[in-house]
């Protein structure tokens, strides 16, 4: 096979069969299937200072004081690779997001730039994290650039608290974490916050894992480490398998032929 492969003038012998394979740590999945999250790192598979360049342009939330973001609904086509399936609002019901600003509404947003989505390694970081989670062809993935900048003290959650986005499959990618004091991680088994799980400060590069319909998490507020620069935190969300009926139903009018996780 090796002489084979020669006669065409490159040896494909020493070639990983599948690109992905080694994507994640194996202790990713092993943690995944144990505690329900997992922690590692993705800047050693990714031009991280590239990305944090996407956050500049980014237009303020229109719901939210003092967060920027973009979102685009993502998806496998049948062949493996990533496709965009178009406009759908955001929408989390109360049950899952209990702030006021942002509960049992319609959220709009600008989608993510094709000069993003376009770059190899966001579709290789996509693909990688559908298989991670075993996803199929045409399941809607939500994932979102967004994130807080600015002076004083702001609670980057807005009001939400302890809580959970709606989802099966969620990770949280911190991509910016400029002149910040606060913003650790927490992770809890109630919404109560009674039975705490693992307290985590995520560094740029840093990605968090978890399933979403099992535990509840939360950021704390953040500051500025020097008060006379500006703060920036900046961080990619990305999630699927909604199991929020609001989400599902807004999804299903906007994707007749997407493969949701019906929850009824």
């Amino acid at each position: 096979m090796k002489l084979e492969t020669l006669k065409y003038g490159f040896d494909l012998t020493g070639m990983p069969l599948d690109p992905l394979a080694n994507y994640w740590p194996s202790t990713v999945a092993t943690s995944l299937a144990q505690q329900d999250w997992a922690l590692t790192e993705v800047r050693s598979r990714l031009d991280l200072e590239a990305w944090q360049a996407f956050t500049d342009d980014l237009p303020r939330d229109p719901y939210v004081n003092r967060r920027w973001k973009r979102m685009s609904w993502l998806a496998l086509d049948e062949l493996g690779d990533v496709k965009e399936m178009g406009p759908c609002p955001m929408a989390q019901g109360g049950a899952f997001n209990d702030a006021e600003s942002m509960a049992d509404r319609l959220r709009y947003y600008d989608p993510l730039t094709p000069d993003f989505l376009a770059r190899p390694d966001v579709k290789a970081f996509v693909r990688a994290w559908a298989r991670l989670w075993n996803l199929g062809a045409n399941e809607p993935i939500l994932m979102q650039i967004t994130g807080v900048r600015g002076e004083a003290l702001v609670d980057p959650l807005q009001g939400q608290g302890i809580h959970a986005d709606g989802s099966k499959a969620l990770s949280i990618l911190v991509l910016k974490r400029d002149n910040v004091s606060g913003a650790d991680n927490h992770l809890y088994a109630d919404k109560a916050g009674t039975r705490p799980l693992a307290d985590a400060i995520l560094a740029p590069g840093d990605i968090l894992h978890l399933r979403d319909d099992r535990l509840y998490h939360s950021v704390d507020s953040i500051a500025q480490q020097d008060p006379a620069v500006p703060f920036e935190r900046f961080i990619i969300i990305i999630n699927s398998r909604f199991v929020d009926d609001f989400q599902n139903r807004i999804l299903r009018r906007h994707f007749p032929d997407a493969v949701l996780n019906e929850t009824r």
